[in-house]
């Protein structure tokens, strides 16, 4: 008899630990995965850099949390600014953040989408322009092959799991 409960107790034990061990491995692996990029993130654009985007704009538009697509994990707010330097090169500032995540990528495309679904229809005509490494005031350059302004909307997008984070159409400043 003591040899049985000794042997159940041994094996619920195992159970339990083995158990455990896989909830805490998948609970261990999701929280790594939301921090991770936050650990690793870059340094954002400059007060400096921010100032001068929002005086030299040519485009801008305003990204905001109450989107069709965007949730309390996914989402971006504050004004993007599309500027040109000197030399003819484009690039994107961020005056705000988007919430963390891994593998964002902005995507420059043909109309303003709101939801995944929206952007999955039209990803193919849509162009990416730069990953994001930084989820506050952000500063990115456009590839010299790319014209943004033959663009209407910007997209910010999780390429890793296909998800909608934030979105705004293009207007012209002056």
């Amino acid at each position: 008899m003591k040899d049985a409960i000794n042997k159940a107790t041994i094996i619920a034990f195992f159970i339990g630990g083995v158990l455990g061990g896989a909830a805490g491995g998948v609970a261990g692996f999701g929280l790594g995965i939301y921090y991770l990029p936050i650990l690793v993130e870059a340094e954002g654009a400059t007060t400096r850099e921010v100032k001068t985007a929002t005086k030299a704009a040519n485009y801008k538009t305003n990204f905001r949390r109450d989107l069709k697509g965007s949730d309390s994990l996914h989402w971006g707010e504050g004004t993007l600014y599309l500027g040109r330097e000197i030399g003819g090169q484009y690039y994107f500032t961020l005056d705000g953040q988007v919430s963390p995540g891994p593998d964002y990528k902005l995507y420059l495309a043909p109309r303003f989408v709101e939801t995944e679904a929206d952007f999955l229809a039209i990803k193919a005509q849509s162009v990416r322009v730069a990953d994001i490494n930084g989820f506050t005031n952000f500063r990115v350059s456009v590839p010299m092959s790319i014209d943004p302004t033959q663009y209407e909307a910007v997209v910010v997008w999780c390429e890793t799991f296909s998800q909608f984070i934030t979105a705004g159409t293009l207007r012209q400043t002056n």
